[in-house]
């Protein structure tokens, strides 16, 4: 066609020898206009081929040229636009040729360009393009590139709301502009020496791949460039965007000659081997960039600072995400040395992982004694019935402990919720103050260490008890004995935002022994002085979490001293109704300070030692000879361990 117009519908082209399809500029220099709708063209050296001043409209038609080394479509500086359909070559699927000086125009929408054994679209000849990669377009090279640009080309590219996968080549003579708004490439950007390119994200879109000497490079605050190799660009602008250089288990570099803004780079470590991602700019650096370097459950190699970013120059200040990188046992921070920044091993503290095994360790002693205090406070219903009758009662409690371990700095909040069950009768011989029972329970313990690093404890437990009354003098011994199981499940909230967990099971026995005396006073108010001395071990246990951080927890002990006194009345309502309410305080301490711990290699010393003071409150109430309810709150307070609230309630029956 020169001159001319065209319009095509529904339709086959074929030409078995030559090109199906040329839009030419006729003896006047106008060009020609076509639509092709519908409808298919194939050829064997070029499906169809637009001049200057020429204008080709495809919609939802599929052009092929099957000839060796053919193009789909050929562009002389025209102007083609596709929309639907598709697009292949047995070699390249679109070429664009120079011709006068002029730009060509490619706007393709949702359309499938296949070059067979050669690059999608290929610049060649001093071309200079327009192209638009619009709405799912995907192109495909059979040579692996999508976009070749040659030969003293110019291709101004913008992806749009489109996921490509391939190479994008600059060669040493041409020039790339790569722009993306809402759209993805996966593949790498190549220019050779002497070559230019840049590359804009904006809009949600991702970069995955390499950019070998790219000049420009702009990522805003909604994109992300994942590298995966080592890549150099010349001037990268941080408009709030990402970089990752790559994954956790492959370290690569970044040289750079200059960087500006505000952005954040994601890095991959391995501390244990110093191997690092890092940031070299051989320039000037300025603004404002966050590191998010990857946790690891292994310890790094000791003492050794870590570089991790050069500068050659400039104010740029980089930081922690978070403040510092969790590195098995311990947590470290950066530090700058003129214009370079290291993490320090001297600026270390315990880690999120640390700090869970540790708690986890110490937990155990108070989930028993939260456990035990049913069963002690069930004291003001025997007195009821003297220890004489055989009953069933259960109980339901619930505890709050604030824990801050001055030696080992690890500070957390257990709550507790529970319920026990037993039976008991007075022994058929002696002189019938003597009364045996069984209990059974579960509770479950939820730890917060803050920044999502969490525990859970569920207890289940059997145990026994023997309690005697003498309902003359009113002196009372209650011995209990009792087996946990503990089941135990940790979770970390790491620096880099991820998470490790681990979970063990572990068995412990404890027991406590209980002297008291009920000393009744006038006007029915009673005063009962006592001493109490409890004790628990808990198994030891190796554990590993799924970031490869070890632990070793050894056997945990607790001794607890308690000396105290309740002061109550009784109110006698006749008729088997009793209603008993009282006041307690104790004075607690816990004797054993050396609990240790091994995080990988190594190892702390979890000491919940000293001294606490307790206040509580409750009400004993005997509905009927046979029917008894109790309620009863606790406080307590002390060097290491605070506890703001306990209370359980429950219910006894007689016969």
């Amino acid at each position: 066609m020169n001159d001319s117009t065209l319009n095509i519908t529904g339709s086959q082209v074929i030409s078995t020898t030559g090109r199906g399809l040329v839009l030419a500029t006729g003896a006047g220099g106008a060009g020609s206009q076509a639509l092709v709708t519908g409808s298919t063209i194939t050829a064997n050296t070029y499906g169809a081929s637009v001049t200057r001043e020429s204008t080709l409209n495809l919609v939802g038609t599929a052009v092929t040229a099957t000839g060796a080394d053919s193009s789909g479509l050929l562009s002389f500086s025209g102007t083609i636009n596709v929309q639907g359909g598709s697009i292949t070559g047995a070699g390249k699927g679109v070429t664009v040729r120079g011709f006068g000086g002029a730009t060509s125009s490619l706007v393709l929408d949702g359309t499938q360009v296949t070059g067979q054994s050669g690059s999608a679209i290929e610049l060649v000849n001093r071309a200079t393009a327009e192209i638009d990669i619009l709405n799912g377009t995907t192109l495909s090279g059979g040579n692996g590139t999508l976009i070749d640009v040659l030969d003293g080309s110019t291709a101004n590219v913008n992806v749009g709301a489109s996921h490509l996968t391939g190479n994008f080549n600059v060669d040493a003579t041409s020039t790339g502009n790569f722009n993306f708004d809402n759209g993805t490439l996966t593949g790498d950007l190549v220019v050779a020496d002497g070559g230019t390119a840049s590359v804009g994200l904006a809009n949600n879109s991702q970069f995955t791949g390499r950019m070998e000497n790219v000049q420009d490079v702009n990522i805003d605050g909604t994109s992300h460039w994942m590298m995966t190799g080592d890549s150099s660009v010349t001037n990268l602008v941080m408009d709030g965007g990402r970089v990752t250089m790559g994954d956790t288990d492959s370290f690569y570099t970044l040289n750079l000659e200059s960087l500006s803004g505000n952005g954040t780079f994601v890095m991959g470590s391995n501390f244990a081997t110093n191997a690092t991602d890092f940031i070299n700019i051989n320039g000037t650096a300025t603004g404002n960039h966050d590191l998010l370097i990857s946790a690891s459950g292994t310890d790094p190699a000791a003492g050794i600072p870590l570089q991790v970013v050069h500068t050659g120059g400039g104010d740029a200040a980089f930081s922690l995400v978070g403040g510092q990188v969790d590195l098995g046992a311990y947590s470290y921070k950066l530090k700058q040395e003129g214009t370079d920044w290291f993490l320090d091993p001297e600026t270390r503290e315990i880690s999120p992982g640390t700090k869970v095994v540790l708690a986890m360790s110490g937990v155990a002693p108070t989930v028993f004694y939260g456990e035990l205090t049913t069963l002690r406070t069930r004291m003001g219903e025997l007195r009821y019935s003297e220890g004489r009758a055989a009953g069933v009662w259960m109980r339901a409690h619930g505890s709050q402990y604030n824990v801050a371990g001055a030696s080992s700095g690890v500070g957390y909040t257990q709550n507790q919720q529970g319920m026990s069950f037993g039976a008991d009768a007075p022994l058929p011989f002696g002189d019938g103050q003597w009364l045996i029972g069984a209990l059974a329970g579960y509770s479950k313990s939820d730890l917060n260490l803050a920044y999502g690093t969490s525990g859970t404890i569920d207890s289940y437990y059997l145990g026994g008890y023997a309690t005697w009354l003498d309902a003359k003098t009113g002196w009372y011994v209650d011995t209990v004995i009792k087996y946990n199981r503990y089941q135990n499940d940790a979770k970390v909230g790491l620096s880099d935002g991820t998470r490790s967990k681990a979970d063990y099971d572990n068995h412990g026995i404890g027991g406590s022994v209980e002297v008291g005396r009920h000393i009744k006073l006038k006007d029915d108010y009673f005063v009962e002085p006592f001493a109490q001395i409890a004790g628990t071990v808990i198994q030891s246990k190796d554990y590993k979490f799924d970031n490869d951080m070890e632990a070793d927890s050894g056997a945990t002990r607790s001794l607890l001293g308690k000396v105290g006194t309740t002061v109550g009345k009784t109110w006698d309502l006749g008729e088997g109704r009793i209603v008993q309410p009282y006041l307690k305080a104790a004075l607690a301490h816990e004797f054993v300070n050396n609990n240790k711990v091994k995080v990988n290699d190594n190892s702390f010393n979890h000491d919940l030692s000293g001294s606490r003071g307790e206040l509580g409150a409750g009400v004993a109430l005997s509905l009927s000879k046979d029917f008894q309810v109790h309620a009863d709150f606790e406080y307590s307070h002390g060097k290491n361990i605070e506890m703001p609230y306990s209370m359980n309630v429950g219910l006894r029956y007689l016969w």
